[in-house]
């Protein structure tokens, strides 16, 4: 690679503003591969609810137009059930004030209860959950095993720690807990980002991984000036960061093993970041998205040391060797090849990377060839997720797109900061760009962040919810005709094993149909979503056979499990499947 790059675009070709879109349409047709817009009525039909269910949060960055670095990078989301009503509460991560911006309150992360019938409440005081530190990041698991998941808080300055008290209210308990920030680490000039809880040694207690963005203090800041205009500085500007690991010791306390455990050797500027089984050895992978820096993969020896091997395993970069400005990262099996592939977002002018697992302990970035960066090429690229909108058994995508400079029309008219969402609907192991014809769901223009991905009424469709940067989120019904077309959902209960059962690996087989999930806490653009896993089935009405292979090494068989419905599978009981929710 040749030379530092001191701002996000001195990268790319200096081209005059009104070339550029005629350049980038001819780049853009020509790396998207077979992916296009959707001619034919489209299957996936989204519905936008967020005039009608109550969220009134409006997201800060803290922004006074001094253009802090760290502004942009805020801020994810997290859908889990907190009170266990069945129903899939949301929690949104907030920014604070920067110098020169004055408020009258604080602004703080909100928690909205979700009441049935597309109705939410604003539960944030009443749970002690508005964290006012300038968030960044979060992240879900039950830590300490008692049925009660609990919120992680990746912040700019010293994260939080919040124990589920199992009646509606948290407690917050990160000194105790030891986890506001790593042992080298000064929590006052530390810029956090994704968070995920793991079991990294399979002693049935989930651990903590915190990416790093950078080290930073307001008096560090630069705003570089090109062509007379302003704009954010990148990650470049300032001093990387490396991660941090917590083990839990299962008495409510962590230790920082970032050393021991191989992460501290590494320093990158982290953002969104996934924890998985890649290689299939049946222990728990890291894998960052480093901004403008290579990625890491850190493989687990199964005893929770890691050895990073991203370059070997064709993930550090893109198919062209270029680093990119690698922003969120997801992980599921869009082939249904029984391997879990990773799809990753990135800076404007890029093209987002699809990577399929080999299944050799290497991934190839398949994007073209597979029509996975249909209509994105141009627009700066954030939050995603993986999840089958019309349940045929094959997983989409969904992208959540917005420029981090608010100037941007005055130096680049190919795109916007605030533009419209993205839908990829799998044909079979190919993309096509739906965005267009799957309803006014995708029609918000605005600049989004984190996205969650959840059955927020419990009727066998995924729906979205997105956190939105200086505005209000989005909520988006899922309202795909259900034709011929069924699903599963399954909800985990470890008991040797963590609670969540995160880590664990489910094979669903229906017929011709074989899918393969895992439970991960913490994903996307530094956000969490789908605990429950969701399963489209397409034709077929029932699941010959569930397999859970456990953290631990314990496996589970259910067989014979009727479609439409969820189901919760407790590890090493008999029977160990139960209805979780009833038929729609």
């Amino acid at each position: 690679m040749s030379g530092l790059r001191k701002t996000r675009d001195s990268r790319r070709p200096r081209t005059s503003r009104r070339a550029a879109p005629a350049i980038l349409l001819a780049l853009a047709a020509a790396a998207v591969g077979p992916g296009g817009p959707c001619r034919a009525e489209c299957p996936i039909q989204l519905k936008d609810m967020t005039a009608e269910v109550g969220l009134d949060f409006v997201h800060t960055d803290g922004s006074s137009g001094r253009r802090f670095v760290i502004e942009p990078m805020s801020a994810g989301l997290a859908t889990f059930d907190y009170d266990g009503d069945g129903l899939v509460d949301i929690y949104f991560v907030n920014g604070a004030p920067l110098p020169g911006m004055q408020v009258d309150r604080p602004p703080k992360n909100r928690l909205y209860r979700n009441l049935g019938d597309w109705q939410f409440r604003d539960v944030t005081d009443a749970a002690g959950v508005g964290d006012t530190g300038y968030g960044l990041a979060v992240a879900i698991g039950d830590y300490d095993n008692d049925g009660w998941p609990d919120i992680y808080l990746s912040n700019y300055g010293p994260n939080v720690l919040y124990r589920n008290n199992g009646d509606g209210t948290f407690t917050d308990v990160t000194q105790r807990a030891g986890v506001a920030t790593g042992n080298d680490i000064p929590a006052e000039k530390k810029v956090g980002a994704g968070v995920s809880f793991l079991d990294i040694d399979a002693d049935g207690n989930l651990d903590l991984y915190c990416a790093n963005y950078m080290r930073f203090a307001p008096s560090d800041n630069k705003v570089p000036v090109v062509d007379g205009i302003p704009r954010y500085s990148g990650p470049k500007d300032f001093d990387p960061e490396h991660d941090m690991l917590f083990r839990n010791l299962g008495d409510g306390t962590f230790t920082d093993v970032s050393a021991p455990a191989g992460i501290a050797s590494y320093r990158g500027t982290g953002m969104g970041i996934i924890c998985l089984d890649f290689d299939d050895d049946r222990d728990t992978d890291i894998v960052v998205m480093n901004d403008l820096r290579r990625n890491f993969l850190f493989e687990n020896d199964g005893k929770g040391r890691f050895k990073e091997l991203a370059l070997g395993a064709g993930v550090a970069f893109n198919v062209d060797g270029m680093e990119r400005g690698s922003m969120g990262i997801d992980a599921a099996d869009f082939d249904n090849d029984g391997r879990i592939d990773l799809y990753q977002t990135s800076f404007g002018k890029e093209l987002p990377t699809l990577y399929r697992n080999t299944g050799d302990g290497m991934f190839d970035d398949v994007t073209r060839s597979r029509g996975a960066g249909a209509g994105l090429y141009q627009h700066v690229k954030w939050g995603l997720g993986f999840a089958d909108f019309d349940n045929d058994g094959y997983r989409d995508v969904y992208v959540a797109n917005g420029h981090l400079d608010d100037n941007v029309h005055l130096f680049d008219d190919s795109t916007s900061y605030y533009v419209r969402n993205t839908v990829l609907r799998n044909t079979g192991g190919r993309f096509t760009n739906v965005s267009d014809a799957c309803g006014d769901g995708t029609r918000p223009e605005l600049s989004s962040r984190g996205v969650a991905l959840d059955d927020l009424d419990n009727d066998g469709r995924i729906d979205i919810v997105v956190l939105n940067s200086r505005r209000e989120s989005t909520l988006v019904r899922n309202v795909s005709p259900k034709g011929q077309n069924h699903w599963l959902q399954v909800r985990l209960q470890g008991l040797r094993s963590n609670r969540d059962g995160v880590g664990a690996r489910v094979d669903v087989v229906a017929g011709d149909l074989r899918l393969v999930d895992e439970v991960h806490s913490g994903r996307g653009y530094q956000s969490h979503f789908g605990t429950r896993l969701h399963f489209g089935l397409g034709p077929r009405n029932r699941a010959d056979r569930v397999t859970v292979r456990w953290i631990g090494g314990g496996v589970d068989v259910v067989e014979n499990v009727e479609a439409d419905q969820g189901i919760t599978i407790v590890e090493g009981s008999r029977p160990n499947a139960r209805t979780e929710a009833s038929k729609p």
